[in-house]
């Protein structure tokens, strides 16, 4: 069997270092300034999730101010081209006419709209939307569309034929 050794874990006549404190004590007073932050918070917390709540109840967004609004770049826009995206049950590749320039915009609408339905349709674009790729095209704009009850799209345009490329304010 193996041998037991003994440890000197103390020895008589050995001095201590003086006790150092862990932690700090903490005054009522502080307690009492950090529980009404909390609380504070909490209220602040609590009415940023019941207008959150709200807003999803009454199915809008939150609310913003008007320079928000103004950095959209509303126009309007005629559609010259309209075809399906291949491999992709609700895209749209459109060709549509600013004016001053023709952008291609993919838009999710297949499912609402035949092509060749659309072609000469006037619509409302966000034109300055930064570019994003949808199945390796980039689409340079959005088209704004309503859904209504039932889930049927229907596009956002002038009531009369106005020339394309109109900003919308």
């Amino acid at each position: 069997m193996g041998k037991c050794r003994k440890h000197k874990i103390l020895s008589v006549g050995y001095s201590l270092r003086e006790p150092q404190l862990l932690f700090r004590k903490i005054e009522d007073e502080e307690i009492k300034v950090q529980g009404e932050k909390l609380r504070a918070g909490s209220i602040t917390q609590n009415k940023a999730i019941m207008e959150t709540t709200t807003a999803a109840e009454n199915n809008s967004k939150p609310e913003i101010v008007y320079e928000d609004f103004a950095k959209l770049d509303l126009k309007v826009g005629t559609i010259l081209a309209a075809e399906k995206v291949e491999k992709a049950d609700k895209l749209l590749k459109l060709e549509v006419d600013l004016g001053t320039e023709k952008r291609t915009i993919v838009s999710g609408i297949a499912l609402h709209f035949k092509p060749e339905d659309i072609v000469g349709k006037q619509v409302v674009v966000v034109a300055n939307l930064a570019p994003r790729k949808m199945r390796g095209i980039e689409s340079q704009g959005m088209i704004l569309t309503a859904e209504d009850k039932s889930g049927g799209l229907h596009f956002i345009s002038p009531e009369k034929l106005i020339d394309a490329g109109c900003g919308i304010s």
